[in-house]
């Protein structure tokens, strides 16, 4: 059975898509710890991150750091952090979190609340500083 990410991918789920290249997506997080919060995933449907071949791997670090650069130049923060939690969703996938504090990327803390415009606004001017 498709992950929910695979369902987002194929565009069966609505996304706020910030980049994608034929092996990698990346979109907002719609529950996000801060403003900008991003997922990267690969296309490849694999449940855990160290399960990914090195190749893969290595592109979905390439990727998250592309898209960490467009989070810096759109963001106000003092860093992107990332993290790799993977118990959400059986699809690797690491979390890119335009941080200020370590709170920021404290998954046990209140999620930030954004409307649909917010989202579609954000993804829009992230994507626009992301350069392939």
């Amino acid at each position: 059975m498709s992950s929910i990410f695979t369902k987002i991918i194929k565009g069966e789920i609505p996304s706020y898509k910030i980049a994608e290249d034929e092996r990698f997506y990346a979109f907002l997080d719609i529950n996000p710890n801060a403003k900008g919060h991003t997922l990267v995933i690969p296309k490849k449907e694999v449940d855990k991150l160290f399960d990914l071949d090195a190749e893969t791997y290595v592109g979905l670090m390439q990727f998250a750091h592309k898209v960490a650069k467009a989070l810096e130049k759109t963001i106000d923060c003092n860093r992107v952090g990332m993290t790799v939690v993977g118990l959400e969703v059986p699809h690797a996938h690491v979390h890119l979190i335009p941080i200020n504090r370590v709170s920021d990327i404290n998954f046990t803390s209140k999620k930030l609340a954004m409307q649909q415009e917010d989202f579609v606004k954000l993804a829009k001017e992230i994507s626009r500083n992301f350069e392939s």
